[in-house]
């Protein structure tokens, strides 16, 4: 899932907003420029065609301009409102994980790895036991002995 950065970091967002007002002030500029000097030199009497005629045009695309910049400025705005309703990903913080140093991670690991075994009696424990004449004692040295409540308690205090 990718995530859009924040209108205030959005490179179109802000070309299509300076780019609107630019347009919005050249247009007025042209306009009212181009109307003033037509203004003045027709109340003085010294208008030419050109002053005159082209005048209006150059004035007619200031206009034009001047409703571009408006519709920019309009489209900007809604682009910003229509980004305040859109929801954010909310991001966590990221977590640390300590490797898991337990595991192997190879074929070499593994040899080198001491091998463990299940808990069993120890050797005093079997010789106790079969000193004690315990007859459900140990037997041989791979059995542990019987679990009554004596040999219990050796081997709990002795680990």
């Amino acid at each position: 899932m990718t995530t859009r950065p924040p209108l205030a970091r959005s490179i179109p967002f802000w070309v299509l907003l300076v780019g609107s007002v630019a347009t919005t002030a050249v247009g007025a500029w042209l306009v009212s420029d181009r109307l003033g000097i037509m203004t003045a030199t027709l109340n003085d009497g010294t208008a030419t065609g050109v002053e005159v005629y082209v005048g209006q045009s150059v004035a007619v695309l200031g206009a034009i301009l001047i409703g571009a910049g408006v519709i920019g400025i309009l489209l900007a705005l809604t682009v910003a409102a229509a980004a305040s309703l859109r929801p954010h990903a909310v991001t966590a913080p990221p977590v640390y994980v300590a490797p898991d140093t337990a595991t192997p991670t190879g074929p070499a690991d593994v040899a080198d790895e001491p091998v463990t075994t299940a808990p069993s009696a120890d050797a005093a424990d079997l010789d106790d036991a079969a000193r004690d004449g315990d007859a459900a004692g140990a037997t041989d040295a791979g059995e542990a002995p019987a679990a009554d409540d004596a040999n219990l308690e050796k081997t709990s205090t002795s680990r």
